[in-house]
């Protein structure tokens, strides 16, 4: 019990000191604020991202492999896979009919045109050449109207469905079902609009949602299929089936492609394990010069906190003196001054705190969904306490083995 009113009436000693100096202690803050909004907007960064991230993943499928001419990831130099011949829809169809295990087998090609809606003109678009069976290895869905349908693939119709931020951009709020718009010089009718997916953003993924989808044969004929690299995706019946189906898909390729027991893949299977991985290096990067910045910010903090704490000790000296002389133990002088010096550190942390939520609103209205979480408001507190603690414990520790004596003679 007597700890407890020890401790409350330091706390109410430390509040009164530094009611009394305000501009000393907003000063001495400063370090700790800017710690605390760099810890918090770091955290807050790369919690967007990873959700922007999982977002992305979920769409490509994580039961799904990619046969490309290119890895994701370069282990080694372009020059290494730059003379591969590129996938063709001919050898998707021929993976399909040997592959029965597979869900789907969807081949995709990509390419960057105009597109033009009335005086409306978007440039340099992804346009992906795709066929009807993009719905059964991709989770995302039509929001408005539906997606391709064989006859429409088969039959090379000039249809399209857009991405969600297309129908923003291009067409506002008019409804874009069964509007005509220009790709390059070909126009396209609208027949769907794709749900809100999101992309792999900041790590410099693709934005699913800037995305216009057309049969893929109608794209060879429009734009030219000679020398386009094509991308065939496979999905497999399940997560535990992913592993066997590689393997097959490898056999398979290699006999469409006719390759000898000693030649190299000249094609490479792509999973969610590659990205996730390069994620997570890329992640870790950035915490760790957040946090170095975060460190460094602290460590000037606590810093010009010790030496305030130092000044304030000197300071009210007499004080220590008179308080001791009249019965206060070591152990009170020194709570008082480290919950002085906490209090500081917890002022700091709290306006960091605010700061952090007007630049995590700002993150969130102009790059990607993010928001401050209880764990990330936590973590601030309790720094800010510890810095405020570690800062002011050997200035409280001299405070409090203060010759009474001495201290009354103190001028």
């Amino acid at each position: 019990m007597r700890i407890v009113q020890q401790m409350i009436e330091s706390v109410r000693r430390a509040g009164a000191a530094i009611v009394a100096n305000k501009l000393r202690g907003g000063l001495t803050t400063l370090g700790i604020v800017i710690g605390v909004v760099a810890v918090d907007t770091t955290m807050t960064a790369v919690n967007g991202l990873a959700n922007n991230f999982a977002r992305s993943v979920a769409v490509l499928g994580s039961d799904v492999l990619y046969v490309s001419r290119m890895p994701w990831v370069f282990q080694g130099t372009f020059f290494t896979f730059r003379n591969r011949p590129p996938l063709t829809v001919d050898e998707a169809e021929e993976l399909e009919r040997r592959v029965e295990s597979a869900v789907a087998v969807n081949p995709t090609a990509h390419t960057f045109k105009d597109i033009k809606f009335r005086s409306t003109v978007l440039e340099n678009m992804d346009i992906v050449g795709t066929t009807d069976r993009h719905m059964l290895v991709s989770s995302a869905v039509p929001e408005l109207g539906r997606f391709l349908t064989a006859p429409e693939v088969r039959y090379r119709k000039f249809v399209c469905v857009i991405g969600s931020d297309i129908r923003d951009r291009l067409f506002e709020d008019i409804d874009p079902i069964n509007k005509t718009i220009k790709i390059g010089r070909f126009s396209y009718r609208v027949i769907g609009v794709m749900e809100k997916q999101g992309g792999a953003g900041m790590i410099g993924g693709p934005n699913f949602d800037a995305m216009i989808y057309i049969p893929i044969h109608t794209m060879i004929k429009a734009y030219g299929g000679e020398r386009r690299d094509f991308d065939i995706a496979v999905r497999a019946r399940s997560q535990q089936a992913l592993e066997d189906l590689r393997y097959q898909v490898i056999g398979e390729m290699r006999k469409i492609r006719r390759l000898s027991p000693a030649e190299e893949d000249n094609f490479t299977i792509n999973q969610m394990d590659t990205l996730v991985g390069m994620f997570n290096n890329v992640m870790g990067v950035v915490l760790l010069i957040g946090m170095l910045i975060t460190g460094i910010a602290l460590f000037v903090g606590g810093v010009g906190v010790m030496n305030i704490m130092f000044v304030s000790v000197t300071e009210r000296t007499r004080e220590i003196g008179i308080r001791k002389a009249l019965g206060a133990q070591r152990s009170t002088i020194l709570v008082q001054y480290l919950c002085e010096s906490a209090a500081i550190c917890l002022f700091g942390g709290l306006l960091g705190l605010l700061i952090a939520l007007g630049v995590t609103e700002l993150i969130d209205r102009l790059l990607l969904p993010a928001s401050i979480s209880p764990p990330i408001v936590a973590i601030a507190i309790v720094v800010s306490i510890g810095v405020g603690v570690v800062a002011g414990l050997i200035p409280a520790v001299r405070a409090a083995r203060l010759n009474p004596i001495e201290a009354l003679r103190y001028e």
